[in-house]
């Protein structure tokens, strides 16, 4: 949008304030319904959409592959657990480029087969289009339902890799409408790895360019800029060589997630993720705010279809494509399951139907494949008009809203159903990780404790007793886990009184004016950060 005037200038401003106040609504809604909130930010865009004088805004492709998609990666991979990632990375690979393929075939036969409108060629730009699952998607709603980790690990990869295939297929669908023929298989092959090993090399180089930098820099408020910079730099560098920007973003992001621990100060770590949650979320908000309200200015451009008609056609597509995503998981889990005994020497148990179908049915589409539909071309190389181009459109966002808001809503029921709620497997890890940790501590200040006199002495002593405590707490027989739970609570809530009290204590004197405002930041910091310790587990 070119700002002309202050007029516009104004609109522009009232127009952020209005979205960034929706969004604030209705993810507070979301979270008192107990709804992931991008199902409900999609409906609440698609209902504004239809409200009257509700100013166009519009979602252009450059502004969601250049704007949106490197910061939303990059925040993805950062979260992302690279050990569980690595374990799975056959199936993910499979995923994101063997599903990819099926899935723009499978829509492609089909289009051409039973819809009257589209031919093989509409038909493979609309698979290629919807290929890809959202990995915001994929990434809030997987942690939002307590699915093992195992699953959240292989539905957060692929939605991390496999843009990357769809864009290719993408190509591979606007050259085979323009030039009418595809390339052929060893250039396709030839692309798709330069696309990977590109992505996956300029990742690695511009990650550990930044390790290396940051060991200078220990200043939070530059660390933060920094991050949000490193994105952008890996996606628009890996694009100008013709690489993978997304494997780029997301292998830089891998990389120095893994390292943060070593260059990042504590202070900074806490500034950064903090900073980095509430941008996410903004982003994240926004693109499925805009992805609700662009129904409107899809709708006008398709002429000749009653509404039925294409409620039809826009309902029969997400079935197709979810039934396609259900026939590939089943044997792949399989298959996967044998290359991973068989020739990687890795024990992992038989693949459980349960599991496997939740990873089917997990498959949302978002604003990648929306921002896809839109770059498509309005005219043919010939000059005449695109004609399927505005149907293309409405049934990837019919594909999207399927996906992501019915099949999103029905995820907890059947979840519950097939009684995949509730993993405890990081819960033990975690314990059995507490305990080292303590046992450490306590090597560490019994060993000091041989050399100490005076008042050394019994401060070293009061910290082992006080570590010594901790591991008691700790030290509960296996499964005992649910037994501990009434205790634990009981525990949690006489901590989070005690730091009430405190910053009741604090509060009042600030009243007083006996502390400074810069006194009563840093206390009322450490008290944050108690509250935040003790509310972690609940």
């Amino acid at each position: 949008m070119v700002l002309s005037t202050p007029a516009d200038s104004h609109v522009l401003q009232r127009i952020g304030i209005l979205l960034l106040a929706i969004i604030a609504f209705f993810a507070g809604v979301a979270r008192r319904l107990n709804v992931p909130y991008p199902i409900l930010l999609v409906l609440a865009g698609l209902g504004i959409s239809f409200l009257p004088h509700v100013p166009r805004v519009p979602l252009s492709p450059d502004v969601v592959f250049f704007f949106f998609l490197p910061p939303l990666l990059y925040a993805a991979a950062w979260q992302t657990d690279s050990r569980g990632f690595r374990q799975n990375l056959l199936t993910i690979v499979m995923l994101a480029t063997g599903l990819v393929a099926f899935t723009v075939l499978g829509i492609a036969l089909f289009a051409d087969h039973f819809i009257t409108e589209l031919d093989f060629r509409s038909g493979f730009l609309l698979g290629a289009v919807v290929a890809a699952t959202d990995a915001v998607a994929a990434t809030s709603i997987a942690r939002s339902l307590g699915l093992a980790p195992t699953i959240t690990s292989i539905l957060e990869g692929e939605s991390l890799l496999n843009d990357a295939t769809a864009l290719l297929a993408l190509e591979f669908g606007l050259s085979l409408l323009l030039e009418n023929h595809a390339p052929t298989i060893g250039s396709a092959l030839t692309h798709l790895l330069w696309l990977v090993a590109g992505g996956v090399g300029l990742g690695l180089i511009i990650g550990q360019i930044v390790y290396f930098c940051e060991r200078w820099v220990d200043e939070g408020s530059l660390e933060m800029v920094i991050s949000i910079i490193v994105p952008y730099v890996a996606y628009l560098t890996a694009e100008q060589l013709h690489a993978s920007g997304v494997i780029c973003v997301v292998t830089c992001g891998l990389f120095l997630s893994r390292r943060s621990a070593t260059y990042l100060t504590a202070p900074a770590r806490i500034q950064i993720l903090a900073s980095w949650q509430a941008l996410d979320f903004v982003l994240n908000g926004l693109v499925f705010l805009l992805i609700g309200l662009q129904l409107p200015y899809i709708l006008p451009g398709i002429k000749g279809y009653g509404t039925g008609t294409l409620a039809l056609d826009g309902l029969l597509f997400s079935l197709v494509l979810i039934a396609l995503r259900l026939i590939w998981v089943f044997p792949g889990a399989t298959v996967s399951f044998f290359v991973r005994r068989r020739f990687l020497h890795q024990h992992v148990p038989n693949p459980d139907p349960k599991g496997v179908f939740i990873v089917g049915w997990t498959g949302m589409r978002g604003v990648v494949s929306l921002a896809a539909a839109l770059s498509l071309p309005y005219t043919l190389s010939n000059g005449e008009p695109f004609a399927q181009r505005n149907l293309i459109l409405f049934l990837t966002f019919s594909i999207i809203f399927v996906t992501l808001v019915l099949q999103g809503l029905s995820l907890p029921p059947i979840i519950r159903a097939l009684g995949l709620t509730g993993s405890h497997e990081e819960e033990h890890e975690e314990l059995t990780a507490r305990r080292i940790l303590i046992r450490s501590a306590l090597a560490s200040l019994q060993e000091r404790l041989r050399g100490a006199t005076g008042e050394d002495h019994h401060d070293i002593e009061d910290l082992i007793h006080f570590y010594e405590h901790r591991l008691e707490a700790t030290d509960a027989p296996s499964g005992a886990l649910s037994a501990n739970a009434a205790n634990h609570s009981q525990r949690q809530q006489l901590q989070l009184g005690a730091v009430a009290a405190e910053r009741s204590a604090l509060l009042d004197l600030r009243d007083r004016s006996l502390v400074s405002d810069d006194v009563l930041r840093r206390l009322e910091r450490e008290l944050d950060l108690d509250e935040t310790r003790f509310s972690d587990r609940s």
